[in-house]
């Protein structure tokens, strides 16, 4: 049985996968990894060590040379080959996505076409690296701007988008030449390995793309430290971005990072009011509410916030709630924790004075009596720094604020540490042409939902993050450049 392989009568077994091989360590403790759904036990994969993060530095450094030296058209015609072979087992790996992060199956069935997509936008890149000829101050001098690998690169992706993340980040990565090590978060480990398990499939050669399993406070800060790894690709908490940073830091090593986020979601008087609300109920519900770019405040207009509210809490109430692999709108949340966390800033946010509007909270009998439930809860605050407002939630919890004018709806979106993604809903060219420079985020949505586009650049200012994924700019953040004075006098 390979690693990632699910059978009806066993649970699955996560083996590491180094230097084209599929190990356990042994003696190995094990990490169990359970369905949020009904708390089931789907598998187990090996609690990895310092020397498992290691071996699979070492294997990705054996394979670079041999790699890099490779045409990048040869390189982007595996990454197309892995994309194919995801295509071709697509439901099965939507079903474990759904297996072990709990997003509805339909979700599940999207993030596994993210997941290739992602893989041939990155193809495509192969004969688009460039350099450079500049002109020299001297005689007979030419100036070439080269750009090169960079290495062993290292992944760290969240458990919210376990697979598409991994080629997010593993597509651009190859393709640019470097080799590759991918750690995924421990809760929901196996869409990696089994993306491993396919490269494996295709024939991609040992040691470019490895996988390791564990906890980010040991294989992860291994990985970070180790002086063989020059790039760490993280996304994740904003937490967990500072202890990357602090970890990298001895080695100067090129962090990039995409973090949490805490998106305004702005609507004027002006606004298409149902297209709006549809799109609110999107950004905030999709995923649970689990992801960086969800609608996580609104700020409505005072001559709409009535009748946005309205229609808002009518349509979250009526969204349903249950088993994944049926046609529901909300799955579970991914753990008991994220569950306390989230119910915990709901009690702080009341007691702060926030109007409940729709009561959901936390399901736990009948049906919900086994998994991690939470109901879409909506509130109304009057203050800008109720924790509503301030903190990420990260789930099917949303807070309304009203504004009365475009000037404060902007001052109170800026209002935050968090700088990822922004949202605004307006009729008035003069604000449409303001936004992008008024509103301090990485990524803006005009009248529209959020989901972004490979050929885009999904980016984070301030605690959102450093640097970004996606498009040319994303690309390019794969590779070094290189200046050479050639001179022929």
């Amino acid at each position: 049985m390979l690693a990632a392989r699910q059978t009806d009568d066993a649970p699955i077994h996560g083996a590491m996968y180094v230097d084209g091989a599929w190990e356990t360590p042994a003696n190995a403790s094990l990490i169990t990894v359970e369905n949020p759904a009904t708390e089931e036990v789907i598998g187990h994969i090996a609690e990895g060590t310092v020397e498992d993060a290691d071996a699979a530095v070492s294997a990705a450094k054996a394979a670079f040379p041999a790699w890099a030296a490779r045409p990048a058209l040869q390189r982007a015609a595996y990454v197309t080959a892995l994309a194919d072979a995801i295509d071709v087992d697509a439901e099965r790996l939507a079903t474990l996505v759904t297996a072990e992060q709990g997003k509805p199956i339909d979700q599940a069935r999207g993030e596994i076409g993210a997941t290739s997509n992602f893989l041939r936008y990155a193809a495509e890149q192969a004969r688009r690296i460039q350099g450079d000829i500049v002109t020299s101050d001297n005689t007979s001098e030419e100036i070439h701007i080269r750009r090169h690998p960079i290495g062993v690169v290292v992944g760290l992706t969240a458990w919210n988008y376990p697979a598409a993340l991994a080629t997010r980040k593993l597509g651009p990565a190859l393709v640019a030449g470097n080799t590759f090590v991918l750690l995924g978060h421990e809760v929901t480990p196996f869409s990696g390995l089994a993306i491993a398990e396919l490269a494996d499939r295709i024939g991609l050669p040992k040691g470019v793309f490895n996988v390791v399993t564990g906890r980010g406070p040991v294989v992860g800060q291994r990985l970070v430290e180790h002086p063989d790894t020059g790039l760490i690709t993280m996304t994740g908490s904003t937490r967990a971005g500072r202890e990357i940073c602090r970890a990298a830091a001895d080695e100067l090593k090129i962090v990039r990072l995409e973090l949490g986020g805490k998106a305004p979601f702005i609507v004027m008087e002006d606004a298409e009011i149902d297209t709006a609300v549809e799109a609110a109920v999107t950004a905030r519900y999709t995923n649970c509410g689990q992801v960086c770019t969800c609608n996580e405040r609104m700020y409505l207009h005072d001559r709409i916030a009535d009748e946005f509210l309205e229609k808002f809490v009518a349509k979250s109430r009526a969204l349903s709630i249950g088993d994944p692999m049926s046609d529901v709108d909300l799955g579970p949340k991914v753990s008991g924790v994220e569950v306390t966390k989230i119910e915990e800033i709901v009690a702080r946010g009341v007691s702060a004075g926030a109007d409940v509007l729709l009561e959901g909270g936390a399901l736990k009998d009948g049906a919900y009596a086994k998994g991690h439930w939470l109901a879409p809860t909506v509130m109304e605050v009057s203050d800008n720094a109720s924790p509503l407002l301030q903190e990420e939630i990260f789930g099917p919890v949303v807070a309304a604020k009203r504004i009365s004018g475009f000037d404060e709806a902007v001052a109170l979106a800026n209002d935050t540490s968090f700088g990822l993604s922004a949202y605004m809903f307006t009729q008035n060219a003069k604000r449409i042409a303001q936004t992008p420079y008024a509103l301090k985020f990485g990524e803006i949505y005009l009248n529209r939902s959020n989901g972004e586009a490979v050929q885009g650049f999904h980016t984070g200012w301030g605690h959102s993050g450093l640097g970004g994924e996606d498009g040319q700019y994303g690309f390019d953040a794969y590779m070094k450049k290189q200046t050479t004075y050639l001179n022929w006098g």
